[in-house]
């Protein structure tokens, strides 16, 4: 007898509970052993190639691209016993009838499941129109187990749009007729919706521009919303700034592309933006503390965040005991991180458990700004671009390379002071690194 195993989603997060289908790597009839990638799924916080439980048979997609599925339900079905001794030519399961014979209830068997019945097919009367049978089938044909395409109202010409559950409910979204689209023998994608939902951008004298374009929110984008609302109106933010000149930084960024243990790393201001926060928190170590209700939880550890910029929206990948690297080892970990943010590969795990983020907005050619705390913790730092401007040194206006900080923190753990002194800290290291010795 067959053996089916249905997969839920699972929560592949930290408190996932929906995630949207991207890609399926497989299809039915797929031959499938454990841990062959079978889908790749994006969840608020990253896309997740999930891996296959069993090994067997493909039997069943439940979910289309595009569709938000819920976790804990099936989106697959595995066979895992296709060839059992019990499946022979002569008794596939079904009591004695063969493959291509037709059982007493008038379904063919095949080698999935059941094909068509060999009568005329019944179908309901559509309004205004004389039922027709369907012909017979003139052979039996394979009938894998999918979500059958469902028939709705027939257009003038006389077909009868097919489509799958979801697709239909994306078009009654879109308020696309499915009878436009039908064409005799084809089954309506999702793509063809999709299509036809695209409005025509009307022509103007300037040529032809899209008034408007509505995209859902979803994924990443919709899970950084709620995080920033939840954070913005919950967590008492202040915002200080310092404007620092960072010529000695840059000077050592320099000496240091020629020494023989950097030469083969990325070293960029943002790796020594890092350092400094590192051993600034040291001394202030409520900058890595979270408010937690009835109590304050104050952390040995420091777990960075970065905030990346990627082609699904922000996402926060984490360098989890970063405290505990060198500089050399925060520069590795800083290009690996972003090369695989940048690629969408940074999985949720990547991106739990932060306890303090810098932000570089630098990269943009922006000065400063005020940024939104992440929830679970206490403090951001923005580090914005590094320009050449005037600056007075020993008395005199001379070029120097300057640099905007911006730190934003929860006024419940952190006092002025203690902000204060860390951001007076984090500047100080980058306008004078040798000071690091002393810290």
């Amino acid at each position: 007898m067959p053996d089916y195993k249905h997969f839920p989603l699972p929560d592949v997060g930290e408190g996932l509970v929906e995630a949207e289908i991207l890609t399926w790597h497989v299809q039915v009839g797929s031959k499938v052993k454990v841990n062959d990638i079978f889908v790749e799924i994006e969840t608020s916080k990253a896309a997740v190639e999930l891996p296959a439980p069993y090994e067997g048979v493909v039997t069943e997609l439940l979910a289309q691209p595009g569709e938000t599925v819920a976790v804990g339900t099936p989106i697959i079905v595995f066979d895992i016993d296709p060839d059992g001794p019990e499946k022979s030519s002569s008794d596939n399961g079904t009591g004695g009838t063969k493959i291509g014979e037709e059982s007493a209830d008038g379904r063919i068997q095949s080698l999935v499941g059941y094909g068509p019945k060999t009568g005329a097919a019944k179908r309901r009367a559509r309004k205004g129109s004389t039922p027709t049978p369907a012909p017979v089938a003139e052979a039996p044909a394979p009938a894998p187990v999918v979500r059958e395409p469902e028939p709705v109202a027939a257009p003038a010409g006389g077909y009868v749009p097919m489509a799958k559950p979801p697709v239909r409910k994306l078009a009654k979204d879109l308020g696309v007729d499915l009878r436009s689209l039908a064409v005799e023998g084809q089954v309506i994608t999702r793509d063809d919706v999709q299509r036809a939902a695209t409005p025509v951008a009307p022509v103007v004298s300037s040529g032809s521009v899209e008034r408007e374009r509505r995209v859902p929110v979803r994924g990443v984008r919709k899970a950084t919303a709620k995080a920033m609302v939840d954070s913005a109106f919950t967590a008492p933010h202040v915002t200080e700034f310092m404007t620092v000149d960072v010529t000695p930084m840059m000077e050592l960024r320099a000496k240091l592309k020629n020494h023989p243990q950097f030469r083969d790393v990325r070293l960029t201001p943002l790796t020594f933006a890092a350092k400094a926060v590192l051993l600034a928190m040291k001394r202030t170590p409520d900058i890595n503390a979270l408010w937690a209700g009835d109590e304050i939880i104050y952390k040995s550890y420091v777990h960075l965040g970065i905030a990346a910029a990627t082609p699904r929206g922000l996402v926060v990948p984490k360098i989890h005991d970063a405290d505990q690297l060198s500089l050399r080892e925060l520069a590795e970990a800083l290009e690996a991180l972003t090369a695989k943010a940048r690629d969408g590969k940074t999985t949720p795990a990547e991106m739990a458990n932060g306890t303090f983020t810098i932000t570089n907005i630098g990269v943009f050619g922006v000065d400063t700004g005020t940024p939104i705390i992440n929830p679970g913790e206490s403090a951001i730092l923005a580090l914005g671009t590094i320009r050449d401007m005037p600056w007075v040194v020993d008395g005199q206006i001379v070029p120097r390379k300057i640099c905007q900080l911006s730190l934003s923190f929860d006024h419940r753990v952190i006092d002025g002071q203690q902000g204060s002194e860390f951001l007076a800290d984090v500047g100080t290291l980058l306008a004078d690194p040798s000071l690091a010795i002393t810290y």
